[in-house]
């Protein structure tokens, strides 16, 4: 990921609404040459410039359908655009306006520590016959990452789709879904022969909340699941023995969301202490304690569609990006909607998701006028290797869950 070059103060002191101005001229000019993408995460005065609104797949898909834009401008993270570059055709450019806009939940699945923890699994699992580890990678990750499933046999995964995709990797029938907590000491590795899948394992990163709230909603215990900490992979374990490594059927990256993460337990509580009646839905990148206290836990369209199909009067606590939710109250005024944590009685703290809030007027701005008069800058480029197996991981991703719109 390249760093962003600074622009000048020109961009940087003008008023917003002046830069809004002139991004309205600049689009109008552009015309057909330009679509503008932008996440759910991202603040008003980018949204209201959005040709489409989504999620980081949802929106390079929308993208590549796009063929007459030559400029796809994606307000969004970096591994976001990367995507959509993968995804877009040849003739089809892609902007970051603000290259500084990355992930720290994608940063924390690095190719090298990746390899590591390939290589020590597999060293820890030589005398099993037959062995096979699945790579799964959640969207949120670079293009090298998924490069690297793509080439292994594993598959790309989204917040609404990781359900189907471990089905997949296990190959296995879905356990019954478990309505509650199972008995400590309940799982026994030996159990994996019953469903014909001793012999294989899931590495699942970057994100280890979206895989245990997962495959424990898809009726896997908790002990079936270990933590590989990159952090402590100097000696080759990730923090884990050789024999917890055998034991696991589920191998989950110790990565998170930095916004998601920031929900904890006593918020569900304090709300409806508070408001007597509310319904709690939150994103599944939220810790499981969150997820399993919510009434509800989905991908952002899915809390997106819930809340637009709930009945008016109803009281919603949102646990996502702050942007969103406050959107989301302004879309649906017949309803009360409040972030999770906010005014519940506890302390609040503002959920932004910062590193996509690095894409404001002003940068964008910049990067119109600069495409306006013919120069391209911030363009995210995957090489071709790169591009192909990051390609086949998220096709692979399609045909699992047999989602032919293109």
């Amino acid at each position: 990921m390249n760093r962003q070059q600074p622009i000048s103060r020109d961009y940087t002191q003008m008023i917003v609404s002046e830069a809004v101005a002139r991004i309205a001229t600049r689009k109008t000019q552009l015309g057909d040459k330009l679509v503008i993408l932008a996440h759910h995460y991202q603040q008003d005065d980018i949204v209201r410039f959005a040709d489409v609104l989504g999620d980081s797949f949802q929106l390079s898909r929308q993208a590549a359908k796009l063929t007459k834009a030559q400029y796809v401008v994606f307000c969004g993270v970096y591994f976001m655009a990367e995507s959509a570059d993968v995804l877009t055709g040849d003739h089809q450019q892609v902007i970051l306006p603000n290259l500084d806009a990355g992930c720290p939940m994608a940063d924390m699945a690095q190719m090298e520590h990746v390899q590591n923890a390939w290589s020590a699994i597999h060293k820890a699992c030589a005398h099993i016959d037959g062995f096979t580890l699945i790579p799964i990678t959640y969207m949120n990750s670079s293009a090298a990452i998924k490069a690297f499933v793509g080439e292994h046999g594993g598959a790309v995964c989204t917040s609404s789709n990781c359900e189907k995709i471990l089905a997949w990797a296990l190959d296995s029938e879905k356990p019954e879904a478990r309505s509650q907590e199972p008995e400590v000491g309940s799982w026994k590795p030996e159990e994996n022969r019953k469903l014909k899948i001793e012999n294989r394992k899931i590495l699942f990163f970057p994100d280890q909340h979206l895989g245990r709230n997962t495959a424990y909603k898809m009726g896997w215990p908790l002990e079936s699941m270990a933590v590989w900490d990159y952090q402590q992979a100097r000696g080759g374990g990730g923090g884990l023995s050789d024999e917890e490594i055998r034991k696991a059927m589920f191998i989950l990256w110790k990565g998170y969301c930095s916004v998601h993460q920031l929900f904890r337990p006593e918020h569900v509580d304090q709300i409806r202490t508070k408001w007597p009646g509310i319904r709690v839905i939150v994103h599944p990148e939220c810790c499981f304690e969150v997820v399993q206290k919510a009434d509800l836990s989905g991908s952002t369209d899915k809390i997106a569609q819930t809340i637009a199909a709930a009945p008016a009067g109803s009281k919603w606590a949102v646990g996502t990006e702050v942007h969103m939710v406050h959107r989301l109250a302004k879309t649906h005024p017949d309803k009360q909607i409040v972030l999770l944590g906010e005014g519940g009685g506890g302390a609040n703290c503002q959920r932004r998701c910062d590193t996509m809030s690095l894409i404001d007027p002003a940068h964008l701005l910049w990067v119109l006028d600069n495409l306006a008069e013919g120069r391209v800058v911030n363009q995210v480029a995957v090489d071709g290797r790169t591009k192909h197996w990051a390609r086949v991981s998220l096709q692979r991703m399609l045909d699992i869950t047999n989602d032919m719109t293109t």
